[in-house]
């Protein structure tokens, strides 16, 4: 299989990675979180080629996970912003740096922390289950297929099993 194939797959991680999962991507997203909204921040922060952030944003905004808004009309200069679709991937930038900060950050620590506007403290993402309120890890969970594929599932194998009676 090539990658570009790789969104065409019945899997949602494989989906979402066929938009979010190369490093220049994901790169783009943490300084959209940060507040970087103009293609030349962007350029800047990242050292990254005109050509390859062009390309990264013209793919963020096709799948609906940035916005093009104009901000000056002579010269069209355009500015992106998150849409709800974006800021819904907030907790994988989030978990991504978190698991950055444990395993990669040395010896001098992170470089930023990220603090509750709410109440002013450090916090760090955790995972809880929506029905209990339980923080949860990977020990606690198990993955079953959805009701749609448990279906879809049942009836490939009637169908198999009726043509072999024949």
């Amino acid at each position: 299989m090539r990658w570009r194939d790789v969104g065409k797959l019945d899997c949602t991680i494989a989906r979402t990675l066929s938009v979010i999962g190369d490093r220049w991507t994901l790169l783009v997203l943490r300084d959209a979180f940060l507040g970087t909204r103009r293609f030349d921040a962007f350029q800047a922060s990242l050292g990254i080629t005109r050509h390859r952030l062009a390309d990264r944003l013209r793919k963020l905004v096709g799948h609906g996970v940035l916005r093009r808004e104009r901000y000056q009309a002579s010269p069209p200069r355009f500015e992106y912003r998150l849409t709800e679709k974006g800021h819904d991937l907030y907790g994988v930038i989030v978990t991504i740096a978190g698991w950055g900060d444990k395993h990669m950050a040395g010896k001098e620590g992170p470089p930023v922390e990220r603090v509750h506007r709410g109440c002013g403290h450090v916090t760090a993402l955790r995972l809880t289950c929506d029905h209990c309120g339980d923080a949860v890890t990977a020990r606690d969970m198990t993955a079953r297929p959805t009701k749609r594929y448990r279906d879809t599932t049942t009836r490939s194998t009637s169908d198999r099993r009726s043509k072999e009676r024949a």
